[in-house]
């Protein structure tokens, strides 16, 4: 009887494993785009970009978490202008509800306990959809720049929402950054590398804060093995600093993206599977020529 059960739970557990491999294999074979704007408006620009490389999934921003009155509360919402049409009758989009929560405020426990945090802000993002005539959403992301000090305090918040999420039918997915690398994986169907503020902006003199590769290689002995499916996010976006009367742009160039990029896909093949690009915006369209875009979300 014992080995019946044992093989029975196995069995179990297998088909489960199977269910979400092959759930999170339908969200890591498209390209995309993060949307950080606090208003859903497409210029001309932006829409081509979309057509010319075949993109039809776009992160989009639809609010922050931060503290509050000592309590976590959503803030800088997204609009959606009443005007607005998912279909131009040219292409599809799917948007994939993006949050923000500051590490502040994993820092203490919500009155009313994680479980309700994770209710409420999944529940948010459901009526968001229905109010704006929005379909389900297939995924729901959490970003966070988690610490070693509030690491167990997001994972512990992370599984509360993808339990809640499960319950409408979306995955959750989360941002890893590069020296998150190093801590255990996180309870998410999967994760997005952020291969990008890879350096300190204080020390632009020396290396591109945005993205130098020597910042990169380091991180590689851990990415070989990380245990969660992973997709790859490269910045596209300039920084702009005064330093006294000195206004200086720092730009990376599309060498060093897709020297990152090679690297990256080399220590780990399966990343090349779905690109995202950060972020969509005409400005950062313009910096980079079209044959520069298609070695980036090449696959």
């Amino acid at each position: 009887m014992r080995i019946i059960v044992c093989v029975l739970l196995s069995l179990v557990l297998m088909t489960g494993c199977k269910h979400n491999d092959g759930a999170t294999e339908t969200l890591l074979v498209e390209n995309a785009a993060y949307y950080w704007r606090t208003t859903w408006q497409l210029n001309s620009v932006e829409e081509a970009f979309l057509q010319e490389h075949d993109i039809h999934r776009v992160f989009c921003r639809y609010f922050d978490v931060v503290m509050t009155d000592g309590q976590p509360m959503p803030n800088a919402t997204i609009h959606f202008p009443a005007e607005w049409s998912m279909d131009n009758g040219q292409w599809t989009m799917e948007l994939v509800p993006t949050v923000y929560i500051t590490e502040d405020c994993m820092s203490h426990a919500p009155q009313d306990g994680w479980p309700e945090l994770a209710k409420r802000l999944v529940k948010r993002i459901v009526q968001m959809n229905e109010t704006h005539d929005l379909p389900p959403a297939r995924e729901l992301q959490i970003d966070c720049d988690y610490t070693l000090r509030s690491r167990k305090t997001y994972y512990d918040f992370l599984s509360e929402v993808r339990r809640e999420a499960q319950s409408y039918g979306m995955a959750l997915s989360t941002t890893i950054r590069l020296h998150q690398l190093s801590m255990p994986a996180p309870p998410a169907d999967y994760g997005v590398l952020m291969v990008y503020n890879t350096g300190d902006p204080q020390n632009f003199a020396e290396r591109n804060p945005i993205l130098d590769i020597r910042d990169v290689q380091p991180y590689m002995r851990y990415l070989a093995d990380y245990p969660l499916p992973l997709a790859a996010a490269y910045p596209v976006y300039a920084w702009q600093r005064t330093i006294g009367s000195v206004h200086i742009e720092h730009t990376v160039e599309a060498s060093e993206i897709l020297s990152a990029k090679e690297i990256i896909e080399k220590t780990r093949s399966d990343m090349a599977n779905a690109i995202i690009t950060y972020c969509l915006d005409k400005e950062n369209i313009n910096r980079y020529d079209y044959d520069t875009y298609q070695k980036i979300y090449r696959h």
